[in-house]
């Protein structure tokens, strides 16, 4: 995918987000590097993986183990991809630690959810009480709804040739995700975009300041046009007052 920035004076393109963050980085190996043991050797998983019997018993610590383990080859890169595509920039933008908190917290909402879901005695929901659920989807669903909110008019370009607004390119995927699994993916997809989306609304101060930021910023350049005040070299001064 490749992403189209829009300014007041030029387009920039660039393909994907650009080098990985601390965070992104951590994470991803961190899956990978599971994944691989997991490969060789699948009965690690059986302590890991979500089941929401298990975690009632007190294996807590299943709320998190399950993020990092991943059914096939395709999963974990889907997943990874899209954390490092939509992630980076968050993680920029947030903060590492924020970035973290936000990821993890509605990764662990997301189990949760799962959970609660699996005591709804209708439509054939108690049977998660017994099921197995792996994979950071629940997270991942998270950080392309903070995405979309943050950028829902960033341009990206899907195998660098189809223009498409991240808004409705984070529904398609995210309704693809939503689908793309069985009562227990529903559950726990639904539940990481919910924790998310409530996450972001109670840090309003933070969203509030990124706003102001960027209403400043256009304030600034509307004064720099108005002035003929240019940034740039030589080239840009052809034509141009000078100041």
């Amino acid at each position: 995918m490749r992403s189209r920035y829009p300014s007041s004076s030029t387009l920039a393109y660039s393909f994907g987000p650009g080098p990985w963050t601390p965070a992104i980085k951590a994470i991803i190996i961190a899956n990978v590097a599971m994944f691989l043991i997991t490969y060789i050797a699948p009965v690690v998983q059986v302590p890991l993986w979500l089941n929401p019997q298990s975690v009632v018993h007190g294996q807590i610590w299943r709320l998190v183990s399950y993020m990092f383990l991943h059914d096939g080859v395709f999963h974990v890169l889907f997943n990874m991809l899209f954390l490092w595509m939509f992630g980076v920039e968050l993680e920029r933008m947030w903060g590492t630690r924020y970035f973290v908190k936000y990821y993890f917290i509605t990764g662990i909402a997301a189990a949760v959810t799962t959970i609660l879901v699996s005591f709804i005695p209708f439509f054939g929901l108690q049977a998660l009480y017994f099921s197995r659920t792996v994979g950071a989807s629940g997270a991942i669903v998270a950080v392309l709804l903070a995405y979309g909110l943050y950028f829902p008019h960033r341009e990206i370009f899907v195998y660098g040739i189809f223009p498409i607004k991240a808004k409705y390119l984070l529904l398609i995927l995210g309704v693809i995700s939503l689908f793309s699994g069985g009562n227990v993916a529903h559950a726990t997809h639904i539940g990481g975009a919910i924790a998310g989306y409530f996450y972001l609304k109670g840090g309003r101060l933070h969203l509030l300041s990124e706003f102001q930021y960027r209403y400043l910023k256009w304030r600034i350049n509307r004064r720099r046009t108005r002035f003929d005040v240019y940034s740039g070299g030589r080239a840009d001064d052809v034509n141009r007052r000078v100041h």
